[in-house]
């Protein structure tokens, strides 16, 4: 199983869109998934009551539980979990990149955000984890862009080379408990996503799609 945390210290940036949008690509590529909400927001849950599709599982607790549910989607079966944490880079995020294989750290390429970005970073060079910046948001042909990013490597983040725009697909497939794979298929925000899921799985040692060698 691979665990992939998505934290950041501020709200806004689109942890949760992040991680409904690449907890379903895997769910559609054959990966049994599930989504660890430990956000008192419980965004995801309530994207999950919404949704008529039983995948990807979404299980809503107290960070305090995380190992516990961690353990307990890895006894399931669990291919790939997402976990979806709280707009701060605190204790539980913290915990959150520990028990993570990879930590994704969405941000929007203006000046607050990345003045955020330098607590999320302490946080998961304090777990000594691989971690990954998505730009979230970005406007088509900025240069408001490039600059966000040489910002963000010059702290030393390193950034994911998939980034995703603001499209009204990300926003109006939630309303119904979907996504923008499902909203819109064929849409550029579909594309982004599996772009980025694909990406993603390189970086986890998986295949964009599951192989299932289990016995029928």
């Amino acid at each position: 199983m691979k665990t992939v945390a998505i934290i950041a210290q501020k709200g806004g940036v689109g942890k949760t869109t992040v991680a409904i949008h690449l907890a379903t690509a895997a769910s559609i590529a054959g990966y049994a998934t599930a989504i660890i909400d430990i956000d008192p927001q419980t965004t995801a849950t309530r994207w999950r009551d919404r949704r008529k599709s039983e995948a990807p599982e979404v299980a809503s607790g107290h960070a305090a539980r995380l190992a516990f549910m961690t353990n307990g989607a890895r006894e399931n079966g669990a291919d790939l979990i997402f976990i979806d944490t709280a707009p701060n880079a605190d204790a539980n995020a913290l915990d959150a990149a520990k028990i993570a294989d990879l930590v994704l750290m969405p941000c929007r390429p203006a000046t607050f955000d990345l003045d955020a970005m330098d607590s999320t970073l302490a946080t998961v060079r304090l777990a000594r984890r691989t971690a990954f910046v998505v730009m979230n948001f970005i406007q088509a042909r900025s240069a408001i862009v490039g600059e966000a990013v040489d910002v963000l490597e010059g702290k030393g983040a390193a950034v994911a080379p998939v980034m995703l725009s603001q499209r009204v697909a990300y926003s109006h497939g939630v309303v119904d408990g979907l996504t923008a794979l499902e909203f819109e298929p064929g849409g550029k925000a579909a594309g982004e996503i599996m772009a980025l899921f694909e990406w993603l799985c390189g970086q986890l040692g998986m295949t964009a799609r599951r192989h299932d060698t289990r016995a029928a």
